[in-house]
Formats: C-alpha cells, structure tokens, sequence
C-alpha cells in the first residue's frame, strides 16, 4: 500500500485574504467552487485546499495544535522576500539537525515553518 501524496485543508473565515496571503509565497489558484466555498492552491508539486469550516464543525476560530513544514529550495530567498510581510514565529537559522529553516503565521494564525537541508561542516578539533 502506497501513499501518494498529503494535501492540508486549513480552515478560514475568510478565502479571499488566505488566497492573497499564498500567493505571496509563490502559489497559484488552480481550482476553486463557484461559491467561494473551497480554493485549491499549487505551487510546484505541493497543493494547499482553503475551505469555509463546515457547518457541522464547532469552529470558533483558525486553530492547528502543529504546524505545516515546506521544504523549499532557496529558504534565504523565500525569507527575504516574506520576512517584511508576515508575523515570524522564528528568523532563519541554521540548525544542529542540517535544516536551514524558519517559521511565520500565515494570515489565519497557522504556523508555517520552510526548511532547507544544507551540509554543515563541524569543526572535529573540538
């Protein structure tokens, strides 16, 4: 049994501010329901579905006890170009694990970490 691919439907209140939020980090409207119900967003091989909550949800408000990890090319890039127009969780670092990474809330309040791996060289005369 494989698994083929994982698509998130993160909940807003409202569409139309989420999808201009993606489309700041590169994404693009693919699909989308007539009554602005549900967006599909791509970008290169990873789709992200915006919806309404439904109504036999008990939504109250945007809530994700994770977060939603892009790995990217090119995260300094990506940071430079969001860093200026988001809340950042945390600012790009380079971490013990060979991640380049960094994390900010998206419009809704959902944390969205990019991450790159990169070699990193250790000084072994420690």
């Amino acid at each position: 049994m494989a698994f083929k691919s994982l698509r998130p439907i993160i909940w807003t209140e409202d569409l139309q501010k989420t999808i201009k939020f993606y489309k700041k980090l590169g994404f693009k409207l693919q699909d989308q329901n007539e009554d602005l119900i549900w967006s599909t967003l791509k970008k290169d091989d990873v789709e992200v579905l915006i919806a309404n909550p439904n109504q036999s949800s008990d939504f109250e408000r945007p809530k994700f006890t994770g977060s939603l990890y892009f790995t990217v090319d090119n995260v300094d890039e990506l940071w430079d170009l969001v860093k200026s127009d988001c809340e950042v969780v945390y600012e790009i670092e380079t971490f013990e694990w060979d991640m380049r990474e960094f994390a900010i809330y998206d419009n809704n309040g959902y944390v969205l970490q990019f991450g790159e791996e990169v070699e990193i060289e250790y000084d072994l005369e420690d």
